[in-house]
């Protein structure tokens, strides 16, 4: 049973990465990373997959290692964060304006105390 709901989790992670690639205010690498985390758990088939992976295998690799975030990535969640930002300053009212920018705040200031690559 514990398998199964790691597998499941783990499509729906690479699902949401997959999403994301597409849509500025979604990760993809995160949520890739937490596919890897799940598939570790439930088909070390999957989870080699996304290991030798030519785009996500390195970013996968540097989590697992160090903890690292690429300065590339660090910019462009911060690119996100700013397009969120902008977007709801044009499209929200006063106070729901805030929430993306407190979670820009905290999440920014945690990816950037991350090691680089």
């Amino acid at each position: 049973m514990k398998r199964h709901f790691y597998l499941v989790a783990g499509w729906a992670s690479l699902g949401l990465g997959a999403i994301g690639a597409f849509l500025p205010l979604l990760p993809t690498v995160p949520f890739v990373i937490l596919a890897a985390f799940c598939f570790a758990r439930s088909s070390p088939r999957l989870e080699a997959w996304l290991l030798t992976h030519p785009h996500f295998g390195h970013h996968i690799a540097a989590w697992r290692e160090k903890g690292a975030i690429s300065r590339k990535g660090k910019m462009a969640a911060t690119a996100a964060f700013a397009f969120s930002i902008l977007l709801a300053a044009i499209f929200s009212p006063w106070p729901w304006v805030m929430a993306p920018v407190i979670a820009a705040a905290v999440t920014g200031s945690w990816i950037w105390t991350r090691p680089e690559e």
